[in-house]
């Protein structure tokens, strides 16, 4: 014990990560913050990120924010929160099938999503065309996930994350790749987690029926969720292996696409969605409508109308922003 004593948590992870990790992975030490601070003496600087957006505020609100059915009668459909759960603990898989560090990749999952507006695709879409309409900007959620992370959180201090984790959450979705492997696990298994558990939510709803799912890429990936799943993350894992990036072969790959394109086809754009989309969006307008005649208060120094119209939006949960809605229509009692 008094041997163990002499070496500290930092360099026995540092010993550890020499021995064990991928030359291609990403190293704990040092970390990269935009503020340094001393090191934990228990912790790696990627498991302090993956704590302090678990105990984040954003991170709460995503139990309350649609992934694909609006407030579902059943306890059993995924919320934003159980999808970025579930992102996360297969993206830590992949990581350690593949040598990789997977405290980062654990981190960029569990933040990728913070900046999600409510009511899933849909509030974004609603979102970013109000802006553009009016102000001539648009809104992405991985852009408004890191203005949470860097800006809002901590009463306008931030979590100050590490580098490799600000850029797994800003680019685990766009044009450009992310910087490190363990981020680009993060990117390719969102798709991986959204797309087989929209399936299982979709038919659970009754919106699909398993005779309707597409018959060749369900016998090329699997008959259930998790078959489906366990096919992509060994394809990529071997793929990826051999490959020396993060990569999908072109069969699973494929495969994958073209459910995904089913998907938005029956059931994220689908007729039962689209209604549902209609009084969203009338929702939404609405509320954007008010708070540009009538900003929120600003969540931060410095905050422009804009900054606050969106981050007041943006940070709303679903039943949050119904209950808003609902007080702009009703009339008050004199």
């Amino acid at each position: 014990m008094a041997v163990a004593a002499e070496i500290s948590f930092h360099e026995r992870m540092q010993a550890a990560e020499a021995t064990l990790l991928s030359p291609l992975a990403a190293r704990s030490y040092p970390a990269l913050r935009a503020r340094e601070e001393p090191d934990s003496p228990l912790r790696t600087p990627f498991q302090r990120d993956r704590d302090r957006i678990v105990h984040s505020k954003a991170f709460r609100r995503l139990k309350h924010k649609t992934q694909v059915f609006i407030s579902p009668e059943g306890d059993h459909y995924r919320t934003r929160l159980t999808h970025t759960l579930e992102a996360a603990g297969i993206a830590r898989t992949v990581a350690r099938a593949l040598g990789l560090n997977e405290d980062l990749a654990e981190a960029i999952a569990l933040g990728h999503d913070l900046g999600h507006p409510p009511f899933g695709h849909i509030g974004e879409d609603v979102l970013d065309a109000c802006l553009r309409e009016r102000y001539g900007v648009g809104f992405r959620h991985n852009h408004h996930s890191l203005r949470i992370v860097e800006r809002l959180e901590r009463d306008g201090a931030g979590l100050n994350l590490t580098e490799q984790v600000r850029d797994g959450i800003l680019n685990h979705t766009g044009p450009d790749l992310p910087a490190t492997l363990e981020a680009r696990i993060v990117r390719l298994v969102d798709r991986v987690a959204y797309i087989n558990h929209d399936i299982d939510d979709a038919l659970r709803a009754g919106v699909l029926r398993p005779d309707d799912l597409p018959r060749a890429e369900i016998e090329a990936l699997g008959a259930s969720s998790s078959a489906r799943i366990d096919t992509l993350v060994r394809d990529m894992v071997e793929r990826s292996s051999a490959a020396g990036d993060i990569v999908q072969g072109p069969e699973a790959g494929e495969a994958m696409m073209r459910l995904r394109a089913f998907m938005f086809d029956r059931v994220y754009i689908g007729q039962v969605t689209r209604s549902e989309a209609e009084r969203i969006e009338r929702m939404l307008r609405a509320l954007f409508a008010h708070y540009s005649e009538e900003p929120p208060p600003a969540m931060v120094e410095g905050a422009s109308d804009t900054d606050r119209i969106v981050d007041w939006l943006a940070g709303m949960t679903d039943r949050f922003a119904l209950r808003a809605f609902t007080e702009l229509s009703l009339p008050r009692a004199l």
